[in-house]
């Protein structure tokens, strides 16, 4: 699926005279993530409003990953990232596959699909880290699932380390040691190891931030406001789906509402299909951190790309399905999800 996209993406490009290697490796966040792993810390664009975008905003595993690769091979930093986001999205495809393979069975392959033809699914090709993220969520997740504690903190603190959604895998170890020790009546050393590694990650370099900035309380928040990132519970979004519907922005205001209402059936029907708590946690935060942010509001497609349990509900429905039926559905939404692709990443492209 991913490597259709990717053909699309080439073929579009070239007829639009762009290069779809610079599109995917060396525009928007790539070129962020990318300076970090070449000159560190510190860099900053002050723009003409005053606001400032400074690459603190940016996360460091990814960044330390290209600056790796870039010590270790000739490629460049953005190349080592496309490398990288390559490798862990084969990464995160095993681990969709192990959640849901354990808990749906012959729905696992079928849930690993939905995920590869997402619209913005060309972003798991991209030097950015969602990939990344995804890949280091799932298999925490399957660690829960497990009781692999110490595991799940491990990777729920490198989480931490690539993305500030890290909190909601934090959040489903500490909910998975909370309810497994009281299943137990115990707390045992590797549930007390797991809970205490999990948010270590984020909560040293939201620290080493706050140090770096001279507001140890909140230099980090500093930072994302200067991003225009907050948390308002959704207040500016719905203003701008307002200002659409009230505009000549319609259709596109109506789009957004039947977008939403999407999201919400699929995590009502997660609940119901009585997912485990941990998978309830983890992307009930990721939908509510990229909804109910304050900013960029193009980035919100794929700021949900992580959450893949929403996915499952639809994943064991497809799974009753014929394999010929199933197979031309999915090959017919993974060409219409090549093309919006290719014309994604020659407009606007994600922010």
């Amino acid at each position: 699926m991913r490597l259709t996209g990717l053909a699309v993406l080439t073929a579009w490009s070239a007829l639009a005279g762009n290069d779809a290697h610079r599109l995917l490796s060396r525009r928007w966040d790539s070129l962020w993530y990318a300076r970090v792993a070449e000159q560190g810390y510190g860099w900053e664009v002050v723009l003409p409003d005053g606001a400032v975008h400074s690459n603190l905003a940016f996360f460091p595993l990814l960044p330390w990953l290209e600056r790796l690769g870039s010590w270790l091979t000739p490629l460049a930093a953005p190349d080592v990232g496309l490398v990288v986001s390559a490798l862990a999205s084969l990464a995160a495809a095993w681990g969709i596959y192990a959640v849901a393979e354990r808990l749906y069975g012959a729905a696992g392959v079928t849930a690993v699909a939905l995920w590869a033809v997402l619209p913005v699914g060309i972003v798991q090709s991209m030097a950015y880290s969602e990939s990344l993220f995804t890949a280091l969520a799932a298999w925490a997740l399957y660690a829960l699932l497990r009781e692999r504690w110490v595991v799940a903190g491990l990777l729920a603190s490198l989480a931490g380390l690539t993305r500030p959604v890290g909190m909601a895998v934090t959040a489903a170890v500490l909910v998975g040691v909370a309810l497994a020790a009281r299943r137990e009546r115990r707390l045992t050393p590797a549930m007390a190891a797991g809970a205490l590694l999990s948010p270590l990650g984020a909560g040293a370099y939201v620290v080493w931030v706050g140090a770096r900035t001279g507001d140890p309380l909140f230099g980090y928040l500093s930072v994302q406001e200067g991003w225009g990132n907050g948390f308002d519970g959704g207040l500016a979004f719905a203003r701008f789906i307002g200002s659409l519907l009230a505009g000549p922005g319609f259709w596109g205001g109506l789009g957004l509402v039947a977008g939403l209402a999407l999201l919400a059936w699929l995590c009502v029907r997660c609940v119901r299909q009585g997912q485990p708590a941990v998978l309830l946690v983890y992307a009930g935060i990721v939908v509510v951190l990229a909804v109910c942010a304050s900013g960029y509001f193009g980035s919100k497609p794929r700021l949900l790309l992580p959450a893949f349990p929403l996915l499952l509900p639809l994943a064991v429905g497809l799974a009753r399905w014929g394999a010929v039926r199933r197979g031309l559905l999915l090959a017919g939404v993974g060409l219409l999800s090549a093309g919006y692709a290719g014309f994604w990443l020659n407009a606007s492209g994600p922010p």
